[in-house]
């Protein structure tokens, strides 16, 4: 498909390079990662911080994750303890954020932690964003690049959807995970803030202990924590086995016909399919003109968690 966006731009040297330029004098770019496209900026700069927030129409109060090229890097601001590098011996880069107590000479800005004492770090595994990190000489503030509350992108052409011709968009192909990052909290008692492809299972074979998913934050420490998220800015309803023909049906198995109004997840049951899917579903529907989506009962287990608690708060009322 041809893309008729002229800020969206291929990740070639020439280009990155001046990724990086805009970067280093406070600009903000979207960019790719394995889960969703982010929308990035120093996190050392109080003016990038701010143009995040302001571009996504984000409360104060929700911070943001900081994305490290390497270990050597994020030890400059955040306690990295036994815990954290067991973990990361097993899955780092990759999908999975660390909430870290802050070091108190850390040069983060404080607005994008939510002037709290800990931080969001992730080690993002896409090649682009980590050509990128290698040489820049600070981390990057990066949450998905949406607007606040709705649906996350999984393309170059969704970020130039939410925000037009406003910022430049490196265009890295589909995201191969289509959702956002398991969040671990290893501040205080380990607890999961929020699901992702990384699970509770497979964290707690690690660690040798029992993990928590702990929905309610009283104070938020971590991004996708909102009641209300994730999306398409229609009404969602939840474990549906029919639909009516006039709205879309979101379904997952062989057993559901093809129909002119509905959107399969995965016809083969898998669930790191239907992860990939959902946003992309989401948002043509949306597209189509759909009033209401149903969707069907999609199974509690593996990344399934996940796609669970995004469907439920895109439901939120």
């Amino acid at each position: 498909m041809k893309n008729f966006y002229s800020n969206i731009i291929k990740p070639n040297p020439k280009n990155l390079n001046k990724i990086i330029k805009i970067l280093k004098k406070d600009g903000i770019i979207s960019l790719p990662t394995e889960t969703v496209y982010g929308l990035a900026g120093n996190a050392y700069s109080k003016i990038s911080i701010r143009k995040i927030f302001n571009v996504k129409k984000r409360s104060k109060k929700n911070p943001l994750i900081v994305h490290y090229y390497n270990l050597k890097d994020a030890k400059k601001d955040v306690v990295l303890d036994k815990r954290f590098h067991k973990i990361f011996n097993k899955f780092g880069p990759g999908p999975l954020t660390f909430i870290l107590k802050k070091k108190q000479s850390s040069r983060i800005n404080p607005i994008a932690c939510a002037n709290l004492k800990t931080v969001g770090v992730r080690f993002p595994k896409n090649k682009i964003i980590r050509k990128i990190l290698k040489d820049l000489s600070f981390p990057l503030a990066m949450p998905s690049a949406n607007k606040s509350s709705s649906i996350s992108p999984v393309k170059a052409t969704d970020v130039a959807e939410e925000f037009g011709n406003k910022i430049k968009i490196v265009d890295g192909g589909v995201s191969k995970i289509g959702i956002e990052s398991t969040v671990l909290n290893l501040d205080g008692k380990i607890s999961i803030l929020r699901p992702g492809i990384i699970t509770s299972t497979q964290l707690e074979k690690i660690l040798k202990i029992k993990i928590n998913l702990k929905y309610n934050q009283k104070i938020i420490k971590s991004p996708g924590s909102l009641r209300k998220h994730y999306s398409p800015g229609i009404p969602i309803y939840l474990n549906k086995k029919k639909c009516p023909k006039e709205f879309a049906f979101i379904t997952f198995g062989f057993k559901y016909p093809v129909t002119r109004n509905s959107f399969n997840l995965s016809r083969k049951s898998n669930l790191n399919e239907a992860a990939k899917n959902l946003y992309k579903f989401f948002r043509l529907i949306k597209n189509k003109g759909y009033k209401k989506i149903y969707v069907v009962k999609i199974p509690n287990k593996g990344i399934g968690f996940a796609i669970n608690d995004r469907l439920k708060r895109a439901a939120k009322k």
